[in-house]
């Protein structure tokens, strides 16, 4: 889906974790188009990233960049963030959209999985924000965009960890919003519902597998029944949202968790 961005961002720079695949890449071509300067962060194999790379720097005009750090050590995430600033500079805005999943009944839930799951989805968001703080305070400016859930709100059977990792995102979100009112940084959270992301994919068909039920209708039946448009959202839907919090229209908008959720919320 094509769309027409009109909040600028030219000479901003952002860095965009998970951004090698799935949503990740919509968010990134969204704000190359903005006329920022996109530094990427993710796995995946090298020859497509390399491609996305030239890809994004066409959209914006400006160098685009590419880190693999892995996230799996939360710690990585202050890493990925002090390398990105050696390479670019000051990080003007960060997107915290990495994110991984695992499924299991809280009794049998692998303890390895719980840990990959809170450094992944919640602890590398925060050494990332506590790197990048310092520039954004010195520069009187900064954006930071938390990619929580629908299930930053509400719980749901077998994600134990993915449930609390995005509780955590979405308290991280107020607090940091609180502590970078007063300094022009604004810190928010996106929560979307179901989008048709490799992430989600895989779990539609993991289900569909389960029940011995078709793609189309396991997707309808499970997961778009709680939905009142009754379709996926598009990553575009989300990219956007995320644009328009990073612009200065929205400086006053901070410490929100902004559903875009097709009224699952309503």
């Amino acid at each position: 889906m094509d769309t027409d961005f009109s909040v600028p961002l030219a000479g901003r720079t952002v860095l965009i974790t998970g951004s090698t695949t799935g949503m990740g890449q919509d968010i990134a071509r969204t704000f190359a188009r903005s006329g920022a300067q996109v530094a990427i962060h993710g796995l995946g194999d090298r020859d497509s990233i390399s491609r996305f790379v030239d890809e994004l720097s066409e959209l914006s005009g400006r160098k685009s960049i590419h880190f693999d750090h892995d996230l799996s050590d939360g710690r990585q995430g202050g890493a990925l963030v002090e390398a990105a600033i050696t390479q670019l500079g000051d990080i003007d805005i960060l997107i915290n959209n990495a994110g991984v999943q695992f499924v299991s009944g809280v009794e049998n839930f692998p303890t390895e999985q719980w840990d990959r799951l809170l450094a992944v989805n919640l602890g590398a968001a925060f050494h990332a924000i506590k790197a990048v703080f310092p520039g954004m305070k010195r520069k009187g400016w900064g954006r930071i965009v938390n990619t929580a859930s629908t299930l930053a709100l509400a719980g749901e059977v077998g994600k134990t960890a993915y449930v609390a990792a995005k509780h955590g995102i979405l308290g991280l979100t107020r607090t940091v919003a609180l502590e970078g009112a007063e300094l022009g940084i604004t810190c928010n959270a996106i929560c979307p519902g179901w989008v048709y992301t490799p992430l989600a994919a895989a779990q539609v068909e993991a289900k569909a597998a389960a029940l011995g039920l078709s793609i189309e209708q396991t997707a309808k039946e499970h997961f778009l029944n709680e939905m009142p448009t009754k379709r996926f959202v598009d990553p575009t839907e989300v990219a956007s949202a995320m644009l328009f919090l990073c612009s200065e229209n929205a400086r006053s908008i901070t410490g929100i968790a902004l559903p875009v959720d097709g009224g699952i919320s309503a």
